[in-house]
């Protein structure tokens, strides 16, 4: 008989707090475009189509983190988004803090760590991946 721990309640957690955090990133995208990141991309000399990538990052891989399904490759999913989003949005402000003194990365920095420990502790049993 399976029995569901407090550890896989916290990770359960852990991967809603993500995926609901980034699906207003992803809800955004749905409802504005992708048009700017299209342009960063541009700017960067990348193919406009890679903006689509978004929509698995930030609407996809988070859909699937809820559901605990592919959820290691969804959280590396997010985690590589992130990692894009440094590289077009803000490469020369990784170590800038804010007026207070915190990062001003500190949100996509709350996603990257986030994701890496989902990849280490895997989905738990309250998911479709320990079925």
């Amino acid at each position: 008989m399976n029995r569901t721990t407090d550890s896989d309640i916290g990770k359960l957690i852990l991967r809603l707090t993500v995926a609901i955090l980034m699906l207003f990133h992803g809800y955004a995208k749905i409802i504005h475009g992708v048009s700017f990141v299209e342009n960063m991309l541009v700017e960067k000399n990348l193919p406009e189509v890679l903006a689509y990538g978004v929509y698995i990052g930030e609407v996809l891989a988070p859909i699937f983190l809820i559901f605990g399904y592919m959820t290691r490759l969804s959280a590396f999913t997010i985690l590589c988004t992130m990692l894009t989003a440094i590289y077009l949005v803000h490469p020369n402000d990784i170590f800038l803090l804010n007026k207070f003194g915190a990062p001003v990365l500190e949100t996509i920095y709350f996603y990257i760590f986030s994701c890496i420990a989902i990849l280490f502790l895997g989905p738990g049993k309250i998911a479709f991946d320990s079925k």
